[in-house]
């Protein structure tokens, strides 16, 4: 089922992309995108109430099928917003089809008059992107950071263990974890667009801020104090989630969206292969060294203790690299990118 669901949903849901061009559109969406946005918050938040209520409550058999209905309703409720943009869309497509002609003049009036200028940074293909510094240094710095996110969520039930967790309490974190994802996905795009929109700051500056708050999450769990895994749990799958929503579009941003499949699923690399790194080279050798001389169970935080204090130290190599990115790409983000959404808006 989990490898044949992503893409048997894809094949069904690809026919349903598509472009829009003219400015009412794209604000017509906005409003839809909006209550999609809302609407995946209170799941995430009623996921979350319900993942806490069954570590701290035995649910019985009644309960459990309320909340899968009332899961299913909030899940369908994201059909019924879709069928009314569907409606909306449909209305209004003989308007659509007017200004799309006048949008793509005005475009091509923008495009003419800044073309020196893009060519600096838009439509690279996948071996020109390569040569260039930015490319290696986002590789790095996506390394860093997903490679030891996985490592954390991939040795969550050891590392609870090791701790004193109970199973329950282990399984809870690691669905927790999916729930920080999320909401590190959803809220640094959100805060990258709005401070690159307002105050002019360019994107890599947020992969910066969140690999430096990845490294304390990498801290408090090594350290294992009470509570520590909670907290270092959320640390880490917030700032985790937050590069997958940074990485694509700093890389579009960057090197332009013609060829970004490429481009991002060769720089995405960087994630199995920091996790292989750091999960079953650091975290995986050293706890089995330590289990070795206790009977193959480690107890304790001398378990962890040494392999997360490697990966606080890999993520803030990967916050100065992503450093040098933002210093490397500011003007950039000045001359190019912030006119590109000035000419959009």
């Amino acid at each position: 089922m989990l490898s044949l669901l992503p893409p048997i949903n894809t094949s069904i849901l690809m026919w349903f992309v598509r472009i829009h061009n003219n400015h009412d559109a794209v604000s017509e969406e906005k409003k839809y995108l909006n209550i999609f946005s809302l609407t995946a918050l209170i799941i995430a938040a009623y996921l979350m109430i319900v993942i806490i209520l069954e570590n701290i409550f035995i649910l019985q058999l009644p309960i459990r099928i309320f909340t899968f209905i009332l899961l299913m309703m909030l899940l369908a409720s994201l059909l019924c917003i879709a069928f009314k943009a569907h409606e909306k869309c449909a209305s209004n497509s003989a308007s659509e089809s007017f200004l799309a002609e006048g949008s793509n003049l005005i475009a091509r009036e923008d495009s003419s008059s800044n073309q020196r200028t893009m060519q600096q940074g838009e439509n690279l293909n996948l071996f020109e992107a390569a040569k260039t510094v930015n490319f290696w240094i986002l590789f790095v710095s996506m390394a860093c950071g997903m490679g030891s996110g996985l490592a954390t969520v991939n040795n969550m039930s050891q590392i609870g263990e090791s701790l004193g967790y109970s199973t329950v309490e282990t399984g809870s974190l690691v669905a927790l974890y999916s729930i920080w994802n999320f909401l590190g996905r959803f809220g640094a795009g959100y805060v990258s667009d709005y401070f690159l929109h307002t105050r002019g700051w360019a994107r890599p500056l947020f992969m910066v801020i969140t690999l430096m708050i990845m490294s304390l999450g990498h801290v408090v769990i090594a350290y294992g104090l009470p509570g520590a895994l909670y907290v270092g749990s959320i640390l880490v799958g917030i700032c985790y989630g937050s590069q997958w929503s940074l990485m694509p579009t700093i890389t579009s941003e960057i090197f332009g969206v013609e060829h970004m499949g490429s481009i991002f699923n060769t720089i995405s690399i960087a994630s199995p292969a920091g996790s292989y790194i750091f999960s079953v080279r650091v975290v995986g050798y050293m706890y089995d060294k330590e289990a070795s001389e206790e009977g193959n169970i480690c107890l304790g935080t001398h378990c962890f203790m040494f392999p997360f204090l490697i990966m606080a130290s890999a993520t803030i190599l990967g916050s100065l690299t992503a450093l040098c990115l933002f210093l490397r790409t500011r003007r950039f983000y000045e001359q190019v990118v912030l006119r590109r959404i000035q000419n959009v808006l």
